[in-house]
């Protein structure tokens, strides 16, 4: 993911800004929506993907970086954008760069260990905030990791199947349009 760029000047920024709007538009919705909040979010975090794809590493922090910070002053449930924050948003970037490694072992181990640290970052920081919906057969923290981890593999594996169609389909218009 990442390496390619999408033009220079005008059109990678404003392609950069569009996301950022795409992005912070799904995370306000997360807010007010009765249902499906946790899906809006990662739907959120899609678009700092297409950034590092079309723009490059840094489109992508940027992207991220002003979606979290608009979402923390603009929408009325903070916690969609603290998710975002810590996980959704900021996954694309990391993502890039701990699949450069050359093995994949390192590659899986880093984006495990990653992940983990995000996930006690929830659990012991943040429990009240963000796993408020757990069912009571979860509570145990060992359940969380293991039930997290799988979870975080599926995702990660079809996040990687979207970056794919995202670089063959939208990608590919953006550059025959450019």
């Amino acid at each position: 993911m990442g390496g390619k760029r999408y033009g220079r000047g005008a059109g990678r920024v404003a392609l950069t800004g569009v996301l950022t709007a795409l992005s912070l538009v799904f995370l306000w919705i997360s807010a007010v929506a009765p249902a499906g909040r946790l899906g809006l979010v990662a739907v959120a975090g899609v678009f700092p993907a297409g950034a590092v794809v079309s723009a490059g590493l840094g489109a992508g922090f940027f992207c991220y970086g002003a979606t979290g910070l608009l979402g923390l002053i603009l929408l009325p449930a903070k916690s969609g954008a603290m998710l975002y924050l810590l996980f959704f948003g900021l996954w694309p970037m990391m993502k890039s760069l701990l699949e450069r490694l050359n093995s994949r072992f390192l590659e899986w181990a880093g984006k495990l260990a990653v992940f983990n640290v995000i996930l006690s970052v929830c659990w012991f920081g943040l429990r009240s905030l963000f796993l408020p919906f757990l069912p009571p057969v979860l509570d145990a923290g060992w359940m969380v990791y293991a039930a997290g981890n799988v979870a975080f593999v599926i995702y990660d594996l079809g996040f990687s199947k979207l970056i794919a169609f995202y670089v063959a389909r939208v990608d590919r218009a953006l550059r025959s349009g450019a």
